[in-house]
């Protein structure tokens, strides 16, 4: 657990299970694609937990989670995803503050590039992210292979 500088009541830690419906909300706010029967179930985030390589981070102020990222790594590069902030603290820098603690750890696990993904039309994030830093690759195009529509 962090507490961010300047910010007394504004606490990092890792995501528990009694998060879950909360963090959920937050994704649904953010207009997420959330897959409940899949990825994003009860059982299949339980089982992301405690992996080597998954930092799941929520940010909470008087025992409330306002903000959320999932950060993990591929042994090369760190991968950024699921950054949601509540309605209610959004343009104030939370967004900004999870992305660099999901760096700084992913950059403790020797990461040194950093990657996210962001759906078409997801304005907000694209903003976000552009300002620290990162960089539209129009070169590079996204294929993924699916076992199941849900997952």
């Amino acid at each position: 657990m962090s507490r961010e500088p300047g910010a007394s009541d504004l606490v990092f830690r890792e995501f528990r299970m009694a998060d879950y419906d909360r963090v959920m909300e937050l994704w649904a706010q953010g207009r997420l694609p959330l897959k409940p029967r899949g990825r994003d179930s009860r059982a299949s985030v339980a089982s992301q937990l405690g992996r080597p390589n998954v930092h799941f981070l929520v940010a909470e102020t008087d025992g409330r989670v306002i903000g959320t990222v999932l950060a993990t790594h591929d042994g090369r590069k760190g991968w950024i995803n699921r950054l949601a902030v509540d309605e209610a603290y959004r343009r104030r820098g939370l967004g900004k503050r999870l992305v660099l603690e999901a760096e700084r750890r992913l950059a403790e696990d020797g990461m040194e590039i950093f990657a996210c993904l962001i759906e078409d039309g997801n304005t907000a994030s694209m903003e976000v992210f552009g300002r620290l830093g990162y960089r539209k690759h129009p070169e590079i195009l996204y294929f993924a292979k699916r076992r199941d529509p849900e997952v």
